[in-house]
């Protein structure tokens, strides 16, 4: 005998849907630890690059782009010679540490698990 099929209840999302939009950003690879990192303060190019050693120099290029067109991370160019840029996490950017730190929380949690045999 099938299972019945019941009614979702949750309100149907608008049609582009926050959540999506929000998950799609920090769902891109390295993503969560650029921000995480930054989280601190402001970080040049090379020290991200030590914060995340597998990152390659590409990828960081590309978040630090994406993050920054999306108003999450703020470049700055320092007038020194030669010139340096500072990234750090704009006040939108900072809203999504609680998130990051929340999955960070539950992925302790479930490594505890995973180690203790459950």
């Amino acid at each position: 005998m099938a299972l019945k099929m019941r009614k979702n209840l949750a309100p149907e999302p608008p049609e582009r849907c926050d959540l999506t939009e929000c998950m799609a950003l920090i769902g891109g690879a390295w993503t969560p630890n650029v921000i995480w990192h930054l989280s601190e303060g402001a970080r040049r190019f090379s020290e991200l690059r030590a914060d995340i050693p597998p990152i390659s120099p590409k990828v960081l290029t590309q978040r630090l782009r994406q993050l920054e067109e999306r108003g999450i991370v703020h470049r700055e160019v320092k007038p020194t010679s030669p010139p340096s840029v500072e990234y750090s996490l704009t006040d939108l950017g900072c809203e999504l540490l609680p998130a990051i730190q929340a999955i960070v929380d539950v992925g302790k949690r479930l490594k505890e698990r995973e180690e203790a045999g459950l």
